[in-house]
């Protein structure tokens, strides 16, 4: 079995509990190894609209965005959700109690209906494995006419790095364009834009490009991830074939959706 489909059996508790324990750890070092999720963030940004009374940050990690947001929309009540707790704690430390902090995850959003007007969520709803179960959520807590602005992630995302491992089978398995747009279909929500970019972000060697990756939260542990010498040695070698002039590649497949609830 290969460990995609392992990650798809797997009960969805233990799945979540392994993404949650992930980027606990990664909290204290997440902000200055993000950089790619901050940039693939700010084109989000961009299309959020001009007034918000109600809004959520969902997947807020260390609630970068959550205090942004809550600068953007000053009469606003932000609230920052994440499965993580020490991402939250983290967050509450470093922006305190003007944001509402709740724990939890994107498939059973704990909130009475209808709580938002806008959700924000930047590269989080990608470690969901029931993206109905998502969309259904988003539906019930956003408000008529309500709007959710998310940023994911499609096949092809990391491919420079499941070459260099030889490992594709381990990256998340993502659902592509076709397959979400028949999940919002099937849920209620309206798609009102969309965009699909390949971003490509490059870092001077192998070992930078794992620490963007471990130290975001971004891979979470499997029972043969230990690598010999040998083989890391060989993953050197084959991701040194990729290397550009800005240097080692990494790809992003990005997919950007505004969806509404019409009613």
């Amino acid at each position: 079995m290969s460990t995609s489909a392992a990650l798809l059996e797997e009960p969805a508790s233990l799945w979540q509990a392994k993404v949650a324990h992930a980027f606990s750890r990664a909290a204290p070092h997440y902000d200055r190894l993000a950089s790619a999720q901050r940039h693939i963030g700010e084109s989000l940004w961009e299309g959020l609209p001009e007034t918000a009374t109600r809004v959520l940050d969902l997947g807020c990690g260390t609630g970068y965005w959550s205090n942004r947001l809550a600068s953007r929309y000053p009469h606003a009540r932000v609230t920052g959700l994440d499965i993580a707790p020490g991402m939250l704690a983290h967050a509450r430390v470093r922006y305190g109690t003007r944001i509402t902090w709740q724990q939890g995850d994107a498939e059973t959003l704990p909130f009475e209906k209808p709580a938002f007007d806008v959700v924000f969520s930047n590269l989080a709803i990608q470690w969901c494995r029931d993206n109905h179960a998502v969309m259904r959520a988003l539906k019930r807590v956003l408000s008529v006419g309500g709007q959710a602005h998310i940023t994911t992630l499609l096949p092809g995302t990391l491919a420079e790095v499941a070459f260099a491992w030889q490992r594709p089978e381990a990256l998340l398995p993502l659902p592509g364009a076709r397959e979400l747009h028949g999940i919002i279909e099937s849920s209620g929500l309206v798609l009102l834009r969309q965009s699909i970019e390949p971003r490509t972000f490059y870092y001077p060697d192998l070992h930078a490009v794992m620490a963007s990756i471990k130290g975001v939260g971004a891979q979470v542990a499997r029972a043969d991830a230990r690598l010999t010498r040998a083989e890391l040695a060989a993953a050197k070698a084959r991701f040194e074939t990729l290397r550009e002039p800005q240097g080692l590649p990494v790809s992003y497949h990005c997919f950007t959706l505004q969806l509404e609830n019409p009613q």
